[in-house]
C-alpha cells in the first residue's frame, strides 16, 4: 500500500471515530429525507471534519443490484474509467463520459487528507478524457460493440444530441461536434459554445430545452464555501441558459453550490436539479437536495440553515442526506417503471460498470 493508501487508512479511521463519537454526543437522529425534513443543528467540525468517503469496490462474479418491483437489473458493459455520466442515442447506442477529478495545488494536510481519501475512492486520477459508445445490436442487455466515441476531451460529463449536434460538457465549456446517424466515432473537430472556469467542482451537466433551440449546464462552486475568495467564484454555483442560435448565454438560477443532473418534470414542464451541498458542519447539515428551479431565482450557500424566504427552493422540494453524493434526476415512464409511478428514481453503479 502507498504512502497516500496508507494516510487515507488513517483518515477514514479517525474520521469514523469522530462520526461515531459525536453521534453518542448528539444522539441518533431520523434521516434528513422528504419535502419538510429534521435537519440536525450545524456544529463546526475543527480539524476533523466528518468524512465518509466509500471504498470503490466493483461487483463480485455474479452479483447483481437488488432491482425494484417489475424492473431487471445486469451489467450492460464492463471495464470502463470511472464513468460519470450516461447519454442514451435515438438508435439505442449508449454513450459514456468517463473521466476523473484532477486536484489542484496540495496547500495543507487537510488538502492532502482530502486528496488521499478520493484516491482511495478511485475518484482522482488521470482523467481518460473520452466518451465511449456502447451497441447492443441484438437486444439482450449487453453491449457487444464498444467503440471510442469522442477522445481528447476536457473532463467531459454532459452529453446532448440535436439534429446533426453532438454536445459535450466538458469542465471548461460546452463543445458542438458534428453527428451522423449511427456513427460509432467523431473525429471531427468540435466548435467551442461557451467557456466556463475549470477546476473545482467540475460536472457539467447538460439539458436542452423541450423546443431545441437551447441549453441548460450546470455550474459547481470552485470551493466548499469560497475558500479561496469569492474571485475564482464568479461566474459559477449556477444554471446557465445557451442560446444554440446566437451563441449567447445567461445565468438562469445562482446559488446553487454544485447543481448536477438536470431534468424536466414530465407534468410542469419545469426545470429540476440535484444539488450537492456544502460540507464541513456535520453530518446531513444542510443535506444535499433534489429541487424545482424556477427561472431567474438566486439560492444562498452558508451557514442557515433556514433561507430568507424569498430565496428559498420551491415547496416542490425534496432533500436527501449521507453518501454517495445525489447527482442523478431522471423520470421514468410509468409504464416501464411500475415501482416509481409518483418517483423520480436515483442511483448509481459499480466503479468501471454501465448497468442496465
Amino acid at each position: 500500500m502507498s504512502v497516500s493508501g496508507i494516510f487515507a487508512r488513517i483518515v477514514a479511521l479517525i474520521g469514523a471515530a469522530a462520526v461515531a463519537w459525536r453521534r453518542l454526543q448528539g444522539g441518533a437522529h431520523e434521516p434528513a429525507v422528504g419535502s419538510t425534513p429534521a435537519i440536525p443543528a450545524a456544529k463546526p467540525q475543527g480539524s476533523i471534519p466528518t468524512l465518509k468517503m466509500p471504498t470503490a469496490r466493483g461487483w463480485a462474479q455474479g452479483q447483481i443490484p437488488v432491482a425494484a418491483p417489475g424492473l431487471k437489473v445486469n451489467a450492460f458493459a464492463t471495464g470502463l474509467k470511472h464513468p460519470r455520466w450516461i447519454h442514451v442515442l435515438p438508435n439505442g447506442d449508449v454513450t459514456v463520459a468517463e473521466a476523473l477529478f484532477l486536484p489542484g495545488r496540495i496547500k495543507t494536510v487537510f488538502d492532502y487528507a482530502m486528496v488521499s481519501t478520493m484516491r482511495r475512492a478511485a475518484a482522482v486520477g488521470v482523467s481518460p478524457n473520452r466518451i465511449t459508445l456502447l451497441r447492443d445490436a441484438d437486444g439482450d442487455g449487453v453491449a457487444e460493440t464498444r467503440e471510442v466515441f469522442l477522445e481528447g476531451l476536457n473532463q467531459p460529463f454532459g452529453m446532448a444530441l440535436l439534429g446533426d449536434n453532438f454536445y459535450v460538457g466538458n469542465t471548461d465549456g460546452v463543445v458542438a461536434f458534428p453527428y451522423a446517424a449511427g456513427a460509432t466515432r467523431i473525429t471531427a473537430p468540435g466548435r467551442k459554445l461557451t467557456e466556463f472556469k475549470p477546476g473545482g467542482h467540475w460536472t457539467r451537466s447538460l439539458l436542452p430545452s423541450p423546443d431545441g433551440r437551447k441549453l441548460f449546464v450546470g455550474v459547481g462552486s470552485f470551493s466548499n464555501i469560497g475558500d479561496s475568495g469569492m474571485a475564482v467564484e464568479e461566474g459559477r454555483a449556477a444554471i446557465y441558459e445557451l442560446d444554440l442560435a446566437s451563441g449567447g448565454s445567461r445565468i438562469f438560477a445562482s446559488g446553487l453550490r454544485n447543481p448536477v443532473g438536470l431534468a424536466w418534470e414530465p407534468r410542469t414542464g419545469v426545470l429540476w436539479t440535484v444539488v450537492n451541498e456544502r460540507d464541513g458542519l456535520g453530518d446531513e447539515t444542510p443535506p444535499d437536495y433534489l429541487t424545482a428551479v424556477p427561472g431567474g431565482r438566486r439560492w444562498t450557500i452558508g451557514y442557515r440553515r433556514i433561507r430568507p424566504r424569498s430565496q428559498r427552493p420551491s415547496r416542490r422540494t425534496t432533500r436527501w442526506a449521507g453518501t454517495p453524493r445525489r447527482s442523478a434526476s431522471a423520470g421514468c415512464p410509468p409504464a416501464r417503471c411500475p415501482a416509481f409511478r409518483r418517483a423520480w428514481p436515483s442511483g448509481s453503479t459499480a466503479p468501471g460498470t454501465a448497468a442496465r
